[in-house]
């Protein structure tokens, strides 16, 4: 597959890797709403917080979508042209490498974009999540009139590159049925199945069976005599065939299902009933904005919540719905990196899913917040009527917090023991942790049990593996399977068990601070 080539891609293939896990720190007064509320908000650099993300999210997130900085030649000062997509690029790798890794297998990624770096980016995200998984590119049609002080070609869209965790088993919902995609059905012969339209009832002999409502045995056995009820006698044209063969087109024709015109003179056609067809509609990659908002709409609901400052780049909320309908469910987890003025967070919120966003600068406060906060108390504006939108809910408000290791690589004395064992299940299992803090048993995974000694987890009984706190743990795993007999591997500051008795006992014994992985 052809790759990308940039000044420092060489290094920045490795970024991710350097990147140290940050505790997420909770100021209390920022948090608004129902205490036990899943959805977080998150102040500090993305990068930084997406690595803190992954010992509890890994392989949990349905969808995800970003809105980075475009690079207009002016997110990056005093570089020249080349160095400026260099560092575009820098910025974009390492993020969509750990974004990838927080993507449930049926996820889906969405990115903004437009034309300066959308076909960079969409190079380097076939490398970061594999050619084959590419979805779509969808037009987003962002404004209505032309710029006139334009020189070349006044743009009036966005990209949005859309690729899968898996595209074998991503699969898009429909979009709902409208009235104008219902307005082509109508029932001229009465029939009692109600509206139908119809379709040509031949096939090309040249072109394939592309779009062939049934199947057919051979081509020769398509091509017949059909007498209307005109009495007219008609074949197929040249080069094509009927859609299928005729002992069956009898029995659509005795089905009411063949459409030869009022006057019984036509063509035949084949019906197909409005009843009988899927409940929605598969979404299409040109978004007009009368179907899903442009940036005046955006800017003016941006307005309602700050009218200080305004966005260059917004997106309305029509826009991130059509998003989240395709690619979740309600109670789904959606991820956006990159939360801007808060957009994601809000329709999130409005429509039922789970929500994680990360913004740096201040306006996660200043904007993040207070939108959030007027979405719980039922605002009114965007989506909200669309979609019934009254209130309710919660999120918590997050900060960076210090590197979980020092610059040595070890342990900080002040850490949590839920926050080192979430770093170390995930590091020997590469999926998130999802045990309790109060016991040294951390979980069961591909038929190994893991366990850890810190912070005085059995209380009197220390952070040493012994025969007392081996039975301990053998306690905990048998109040998860009781048969389990398979081997154990526990940290802990120092073991009392000699190597022969860790081996007949199956147990790998690894020593805190020293074994544990700074980086993973």
């Amino acid at each position: 597959m052809p790759t990308l080539h940039w000044l420092t891609r060489a290094a920045d293939l490795r970024a991710a890797l350097h990147v140290p896990y940050r505790l997420l720190e909770e100021p209390p007064d920022l948090s608004t709403g129902d205490p036990d509320a899943s959805n977080m908000l998150i102040q500090g650099d993305n990068l930084e917080a997406l690595k803190a993300l992954l010992p509890f999210y890994a392989g949990q997130v349905k969808c995800i979508y970003i809105d980075p900085p475009y690079n207009t030649r002016s997110a990056f000062e005093h570089y020249d042209d080349n160095l400026e997509h260099s560092k575009w690029l820098a910025m974009m790798w390492p993020r969509l490498e750990l974004l990838r890794d927080l993507l449930a297998e049926d996820g889906s990624i969405w990115v903004s974009i437009d034309d300066h770096e959308a076909h960079y980016l969409k190079v380097i995200m076939d490398e970061v999540f594999g050619r084959k998984n590419f979805v779509a590119n969808a037009v987003w049609q962002k404004k209505s009139s032309p710029q006139a002080n334009s020189i070349w070609l006044s743009d009036s869209h966005d990209h949005i590159l859309v690729s899968a965790k898996d595209k074998e088993t991503w699969r898009p919902n429909l979009l709902p049925r409208t009235e104008i995609s219902d307005a082509r059905y109508s029932n001229p012969d009465n029939d009692p199945r109600g509206p139908w339209t119809s379709s040509d009832f031949t096939i090309s002999l040249t072109g394939g069976q592309r779009g062939a409502q049934y199947a057919k045995t051979g081509e020769s056995n398509n091509i017949y005599e059909i007498v209307t009820p005109s009495g007219r006698n008609l074949w197929p044209a040249k080069g094509r065939c009927w859609g299928t063969i005729e002992p069956k087109f009898k029995e659509l024709v005795k089905d009411n299902r063949i459409w030869f015109g009022k006057k019984g003179n036509n063509v035949p056609r084949l019906k197909k009933f409005l009843s009988e067809v899927r409940e929605g509609i598969v979404c299409m990659t040109i978004w007009p904005r009368n179907e899903v908002g442009d940036n005046q709409d955006a800017k003016r609901e941006i307005v309602k919540f700050n009218s200080n400052e305004i966005f260059a780049t917004p997106k309305p909320e029509r826009l991130i719905q059509r998003i989240l309908h395709i690619a979740t469910n309600p109670g789904d987890l959606v991820l956006d990196s990159f939360l801007g003025s808060g957009t994601t967070a809000a329709v999130a919120h409005k429509m039922g899913r789970r929500y994680i966003g990360i913004e740096m600068g201040e306006h996660a406060i200043s904007h993040c917040v207070p939108r959030l906060n007027k979405v719980i108390d039922g605002e009114q504006g965007g989506i909200s009527k669309s979609v019934g939108w009254q209130g309710g809910g919660g999120f918590r408000f997050y900060r960076l917090g210090p590197p979980v290791f020092d610059e040595e690589g070890h342990i900080r004395s002040d850490i949590r023991f839920s926050v080192l064992a979430a770093h170390v299940y995930f590091s020997e299992t590469g999926h998130p942790w999802r045990g309790n803090d109060d016991s040294p048993f951390l979980g069961l995974h591909d038929d190994r049990a893991y366990a850890l000694l810190y912070n005085g987890i059995l209380d009197d009984k220390g952070n040493v593996l012994t025969r007392a706190t081996l039975s301990a743990i053998r306690a905990e795993i048998a109040r998860e399977d009781a048969v389990f007999d398979g081997p154990l591997t526990v940290y802990g500051e120092q073991s009392r068990l000699t190597p022969a008795t860790l081996d007949r006992e199956g147990i790998v014994f690894k020593q805190t601070p020293y074994d544990i992985k700074a980086h993973t």
